[in-house]
């Protein structure tokens, strides 16, 4: 073995400096070198080197997948460990997956001594299971699909593709399957983590594509995955990743939300109706009814319910909870220990067995709620599910102190995004993580090892470092406040919203995306403008999101509507996109049961419940949706904000605080003569004219 190495791989002190290894990269990929790119890459290496967590937000362009890739690999490598990396998104795990991480580990492979490898783990539910796949699928069938020739047969054609598709795939990976199939056709070929009988006991065990993921992450020195996977990981206590000391969470604004929805469970009479079902065909069948009963029970006292957040549990609430608790254990009693038995009767036990916790736990979870006051409970109906029958919801009213204790308290954390800061400080997400506040803002003035950590003491120690953008936003963009408008009602998009929209849209010449606060606005404007402009208007639900988004990038002179996932999930670069409008400030809705429970308890603290809870859910989307505009550095648009309360709200500030730094106007003839001269100055095709 060469002297000055271990296992073959260069001694820590024989592998360049993070800096080095950057330079190597860059070059590597035809890059030129970026100031807030080095700063970051450096303040990475110092949080793993020193175990203090860092936040770091990084503006569009500045190259972050790059900045804490090469230091993880170099610790990984290093100290033969690996690295976890948890986004939001699949586009941003495909991205790094097929992309960043190749090209990466063949540009320092002379420099770390050897070829990093890298692996991508999705939870179990992702990829086919074989052995359902071939022993079949005991589940009903919706009730729709009962009485819907059309739907079973379908449901048939897909699962026949599925089988089809199963003799090609490599990795059982349900996102690559294009195109894809219905949830109700892959629940037939897929188990979750409750349902799966195992690798030991599985005849097909040693064939299994969510194991052979799994055994690919555990010789991975950097693991890709999702919120999801993390939060399972760290906070329900299942070992789902492999062993790892530092974790980078990537498109890290999101993390809370996905780390409640993890932690989110429901409880429906649909769902006990079905438990009772699985298991009436394996214990005694009096036994089953009483779950029948209960079922029955709490579908009539649903029914008669509220839909929205319960301050306070119904007695006869608490006694059918009671029951579906007691005869959910009285199911699993009677199904008994797992006895050596055929596979066919270990796979029928296990799956009656997972409804049954799930019923269970459900229940329990519920009517500990009231007395704990750690989690909220409410009727769901039709202002969230349309169509589908009530149903009882609990989540944590909080998740920080599940992180602060599970994720931050066992490895070092890098959490980054282009949105961190909010109202001009990082606290805001700091408390929602459950890490100390730290008071400030730290900008990119040199290396990670010149900043200060936190005043405050009295939890993880970590450092907030802005890197800033490459853009210039002043000289780039325009923040146009439509201050002039009445405030947005209760009662669909304002005419006066209409016409401003169009005046926008035409002095664009279309190049326009545009963000609403629900799906019945974004429909409204379409419809009502697609007879007055002369331009396409495209509107999220007519084709699937990703053509939409690929029509709209393609034609220039064209608009896309849409809602949410257009707020952060599109990247237009170029003339196709030199305008988003956003209708009104999206508070979340004040009967939305977690938030009002959120600001509520806030309040009662002491604190200010509207800003900590509904404010900082509005600066975080707003941020998002600003930053669809400016995503090459060639680009130049308008953000116009329809909501005249940006302007004149005491929050106002804190929202304005928490975008880019945009130059900004309330004036409309000063915005729509701006857009018509970026509109001259590209041709139809969107090239830019020769002078």
């Amino acid at each position: 073995m060469p002297p000055g190495t271990f296992s073959g791989v260069p001694a820590t002190s024989a592998i360049p400096d993070t800096r080095t290894l950057l330079a190597t990269a860059v070059e590597s990929v035809g890059g030129a070198e970026r100031q807030g790119q080095v700063d970051m890459a450096e303040a990475v290496d110092h949080s793993i080197r020193t175990g203090e967590h860092l936040a770091v937000q990084a503006g569009t362009g500045t190259g972050k997948s790059l900045a804490y890739l090469v230091p993880a690999l170099r610790h990984a490598v290093a100290e033969e460990a690996t690295v976890v990396v948890s986004t939001a998104t699949i586009a941003l795990q495909r991205q790094l997956v097929d992309r960043d991480l190749p090209r990466l580990a063949k540009a320092l492979k002379k420099e770390l001594g050897r070829e990093p490898n890298f692996a991508i783990l999705k939870g179990r539910r992702n990829y086919l299971c074989m052995h359902r796949l071939h022993s079949g699928a005991p589940d009903e069938p919706d009730d729709g699909a009962l009485f819907d020739p059309f739907a079973v047969s379908r449901l048939g054609r897909e699962v026949k593709r599925l089988h089809e598709w199963s003799s090609d795939t490599e990795t059982g990976d349900r996102d690559e399957l294009v195109p894809g199939v219905s949830e109700q056709a892959w629940r037939q070929v897929s188990v979750t983590a409750r349902e799966c009988l195992g690798v030991a006991k599985c005849p097909i065990g040693v064939d299994c594509f969510a194991e052979r993921a799994r055994a690919e992450a555990g010789k991975a020195d950097v693991v890709v995955t999702n919120h999801a996977m993390l939060a399972i990981d760290a906070i329900e206590g299942y070992q789902v990743l492999p062993e790892h000391d530092v974790v980078v969470i990537d498109e890290a604004h999101d993390l809370v939300d996905r780390v409640t929805s993890v932690a989110t469970e429901e409880l429906s009479a649909a769902a006990i109706a079905a438990a009772a079902r699985r298991c009436g065909r394996l214990i005694d069948q009096d036994v089953a009814d009483r779950m029948a009963e209960a079922s029955d029970g709490l579908a009539m006292l649903l029914e008669d319910l509220p839909v929205g957040r319960m301050d306070e549990l119904p007695r006869p609430l608490a006694a059918t909870l009671a029951a579906v608790r007691d005869a959910a254990h009285a199911c699993v009693t009677s199904l008994g220990p797992e006895r050596k038995e055929d596979v066919e009767g270990a796979t029928s036990r296990k799956l009656a067995l997972s409804l049954l916790e799930e019923v269970h736990d459900g229940a329990v979870r519920i009517l500990d709620a009231f007395d704990e006051e750690r989690d909220v409970v409410w009727v769901s109906g039709d202002f969230a599910d349309r169509g589908r029958a009530p149903t009882l919801r609990v989540a944590p009213l909080g998740v920080g102190g599940l992180l602060r204790e599970r994720l931050f308290g066992k490895r070092t954390t890098v959490l980054t995004s282009a949105t961190l800061t909010l109202g001009g400080t990082f606290d805001t997400l700091a408390r929602q993580w459950g890490l100390p506040a730290s008071s400030t803002v730290r900008k990119a003035e040199g290396t990670a090892t010149d900043k200060e950590p936190p005043s405050d003491s009295s939890g993880p120690r970590w450092t907030g470092l802005d890197v800033g953008s490459p853009f210039q936003h002043g000289s780039s963009g325009i923040l146009y406040v439509a201050r002039h408008l009445p405030p947005p009602g209760r009662d669909g998009l304002p005419p006066s919203y209409v016409d401003e929209i169009e005046g926008l849209v035409n002095a664009a010449g279309g190049r326009t995306l545009g963000l609403f606060s629900s799906m019945r606005a974004a429909k409204s404007a379409a419809e009502a403008l697609r007879d007055k402009l002369e331009y396409t208007v495209y509107c999220q639900g007519d084709d699937a999101t990703g053509q939409l988004v690929k029509k709209f990038s393609e034609d220039p002179r064209s608009c896309l509507f849409g809602t949410l996932s257009l707020w952060q999930g599109v990247d237009v670069p170029g003339p196709s996109l030199q305008l988003v409008i956003m209708d009104r400030i999206p508070f979340p809705r004040p009967d939305d049961p977690l938030a009002s429970a959120r600001q509520k308890a806030v309040s009662e603290r002491g604190g200010n419940g509207f800003l900590t809870v509904a404010a900082t859910h509005a600066a975080l989307l707003l941020a998002q949706g600003a930053g669809r505009l400016l995503r090459s550095m060639n680009d130049k648009g308008v953000v116009a904000i329809l909501d005249p309360r940006l302007a004149t709200a005491r929050y106002g500030g804190f929202l304005r605080a928490s975008l880019p730094p945009y130059w900004t106007t309330y004036d409309p003839e000063v915005v729509r003569a701006a857009l018509k001269r970026l509109d001259a100055a590209v041709d139809d095709d969107g090239n830019k004219k020769k002078k």
